[in-house]
């Protein structure tokens, strides 16, 4: 039983009970002479199966009506088997005292038995209501331990409950808290219905938890408020139920806060101190490079032949761009760990974005294949540039003399939409499955590539691709090497 569908029975059981009681009464007046005139129908005259006919009566009426209509069916049961039944007939006095006693009997044993069927259906009743808080604070308890549950939907299951016009959860402010208006404010944290008191008060929100209909404290300075009625007893004490399971969800979503908070305090201790590890040797190496031939150039006195110097500054170009592409990515991974980038998204073709991202790189061993109508993908052309350029120097490192080859195709979806993909393939040494994994993670650098680099590019570029709403992954290339995978949707044409 869903909690919609037990609020809807709990509501409905006072109304079905007044009509079983009424029955009960109509059945206490009419059914006592409907017997009595069916034993005359029939012919029989003995008194003690009159006795036992309207004791079957009488517990028929508790069956259906309960205590009361039971008890009046008593009673008038013994009024017409005193004028009926015994001598003298049609006459409420009784002559016989074995007669007397039989009556009495009768009486006490009607009462009995209207008592303990009463108690029985009463007991039967409380025992249902009872299953059924329990299975309702059985699947919040689940909701609450699979973590399926949100604050505003732990209200809803309760004012639905309860069968109320509104719920609301208010935390209590800090005496410091910038938010609070004075000692004893409060702030809503989650509300489900609409929160209006029945009889007036303040409106919840604004810098009191609101009046209410019913308030229970909840542990952890929180106050769960419903609106719509006022709550009986029982209600009150499943309230209180209610409230602890809530307690449970609030320290449950605050622990999972607090892990995602110090998993994110790991993640930046891990980037600040891989960026210190970059700052020291990585960027030291090219600032070095320049000093050193900067220096050179400056001596008095010294002059250098025409490829002495052109060497000299293509070390202080080599190095200044190497220490353009550190910072850029060291800056590009900053913006991904922040969830500070944003993709302005378009359509681009591929032979516009891998011509500007190569444009500036050896060429001599590159080979751009591409299709040469293909439709254009859904991107941000100055991310997927950098994408394209990561991935093309990363291939060139490894490639080594082999070629470096560029294709595209439409080819795979990206969730039901079809997708275009642009490869690049080298024929290097190739990774191990192990290595595809960790190529893709911050700070990474696989034993053969080299000094060059502080392992940004890749995890660069796949979170820029991610942001773009595409996939990057890696696989190995026939007759060795590895193969970098650009997936991203085609465009429809429309910027969103």
């Amino acid at each position: 039983m869903t909690c919609e569908d037990y609020g809807m029975a709990r509501l409905a059981a006072p109304e079905l009970g007044r009509v079983r009681t009424l029955v009960g009464f109509a059945l206490a007046l009419a059914l006592p002479p409907l017997l009595e005139w069916g034993t005359f129908a029939a012919g029989g005259d003995f008194l003690a199966a009159d006795v036992l006919l309207q004791v079957a009566g009488v517990v028929a009426v508790a069956l259906v009506g309960g205590l009361w209509p039971a008890l009046l069916g008593a009673l008038w049961s013994s009024l017409i088997l005193n004028y009926f039944s015994t001598e003298p007939f049609g006459s409420l006095e009784i002559a016989d005292a074995e007669n007397l006693l039989t009556l009495v009997i009768f009486v006490a044993v009607a009462v009995s038995v209207s008592l303990v069927v009463g108690l029985a259906a009463r007991r039967s009743r409380e025992a249902a209501i009872a299953s059924a808080d329990a299975a309702t604070l059985g699947e919040l308890a689940r909701g609450v331990l699979a973590a399926e549950d949100t604050l505003q939907g732990f209200l809803r299951h309760v004012r639905t409950h309860f069968g109320m016009a509104g719920a609301a959860l208010f935390v209590q402010n800090e005496g410091d808290d910038a938010r609070a208006t004075g000692p004893g404010t409060w702030t809503m944290l989650a509300m489900d219905g609409t929160p209006s008191a029945s009889q007036g008060g303040d409106p919840p929100g604004r810098g009191t938890a609101g009046d209410g209909d019913a308030a229970i404290s909840v542990p952890g300075g929180l106050k769960l408020v419903l609106y719509g009625r006022t709550l009986t007893s029982r209600e009150q004490r499943l309230l209180v139920a209610f409230g602890s399971q809530l307690a449970a969800l609030r320290q449950r979503q605050q622990l999972l806060a607090s892990a995602e908070e110090n998993r994110r305090l790991a993640e930046g201790n891990i980037m600040r101190t891989a960026i210190l590890r970059a700052v020291s040797h990585d960027l030291r190496t090219p600032l070095a490079g320049i000093k050193l031939a900067v220096t050179s150039l400056r001596q008095p006195g010294v002059d250098f032949p025409p490829e002495e110097e052109d060497e000299l500054l293509g070390t202080i170009e080599a190095s200044s761009d190497r220490l353009a592409s550190l910072i850029d990515n060291l800056l590009d991974m900053s913006r991904l760990s922040g969830d500070a980038a944003t993709a302005h998204l378009g359509p681009v073709h591929w032979q516009d974005v891998v011509g500007a991202a190569l444009r500036g790189m050896p060429s001599e061993n590159v080979r751009i294949l591409l299709e040469p109508n293909a439709p254009p993908v859904q991107a941000d052309f100055g991310m997927l540039e950098r994408v394209v350029a990561n991935i093309a120097e990363n291939a060139q490192k490894h490639a080594g003399s082999t070629d470096v080859v560029v294709t595209s195709a439409v080819s795979g979806t990206l969730g039901s939409f079809p997708a275009g993909e642009l490869r690049i393939r080298d024929h290097g040494p190739g990774v191990g499955a192990d290595g595809m994994v960790r190529m893709f993670q911050p700070f990474q650098r696989l034993d053969d590539a080299g000094p060059s680099g502080v392992g940004l590019g890749l995890a660069v570029a796949r979170g820029f691709t991610e942001v773009m709403g595409g996939e990057l992954f890696a696989e190995p290339a026939p007759g060795g090497g590895l193969t970098m995978i650009i997936r991203l949707p085609l465009s429809t044409g429309v910027r969103p």
